[in-house]
């Protein structure tokens, strides 16, 4: 099974425990219907803000897609997915109250900048950088962070990676708050 059916399938799970129905999820999500439908088919290749967009929708992390839990500590993850600049590969995600905090090795390539959505409320980033040059945070206020430092901002509001002079590799920490299990409905939702 490659990264689209996994995703697929987790991302149809996840909806269904919520009793959402594809169309509350798009409408919530701002994701089309068709995209979304794709998507949980295995038939479209997801990105990274399209996937943001759908777990901020279900009030989940986005580790809650990209990996069936409990993953192993050393677990490799050679697929990641990606967005306008920025590739992450799920490494770890470590859940223990009160938060679920997603490990990434991320990319942000060279010359580009991504403006990414507010996530889920009361969830930070930070960023250590292994490689280059990150402009990273708050857009009005970016933080910038070279080799062996690192930048913390919150990501319930809209933020920026951006790398200006070159490829960007590090480790991105996202801790979101968890939150009390969805209860299972009492019918499927209708697809």
């Amino acid at each position: 099974m490659g990264l689209n059916d996994e995703v697929g399938r987790r991302l149809r799970e996840l909806r269904r425990q919520q009793g959402l129905s594809l169309s509350e999820l798009a409408r919530r999500s701002g994701v089309g219907k068709g995209t979304l439908s794709e998507l949980e088919g295995g038939q479209r290749n997801p990105t990274l803000e399209t996937l943001y967009a759908l777990t901020t929708a279900l009030n989940s992390p986005l580790s809650a897609v990209l990996s069936d839990q409990p993953l192993h500590p050393f677990e490799q993850r050679p697929e990641g997915v990606s967005g306008s600049a920025v590739t992450a590969v799920l490494v770890e995600r470590f859940e223990e109250p009160p938060a679920v905090t997603d490990i990434f090795r991320i990319r942000i390539a060279a010359g580009s900048v991504q403006e990414s959505a507010a996530h889920i409320a009361d969830t930070s980033e930070s960023l250590m950088v292994l490689t280059g040059t990150a402009v990273v945070g708050d857009p009005a206020e970016p933080q910038t962070a070279g080799p062996g430092e690192y930048a913390h901002w919150r990501a319930d509001v809209p933020h920026v990676y951006s790398a200006p002079h070159g490829d960007v590799h590090g480790i991105l920490f996202v801790r979101y708050p968890q939150a009390a299990a969805p209860e299972a409905p009492e019918t499927p939702a209708a697809d």
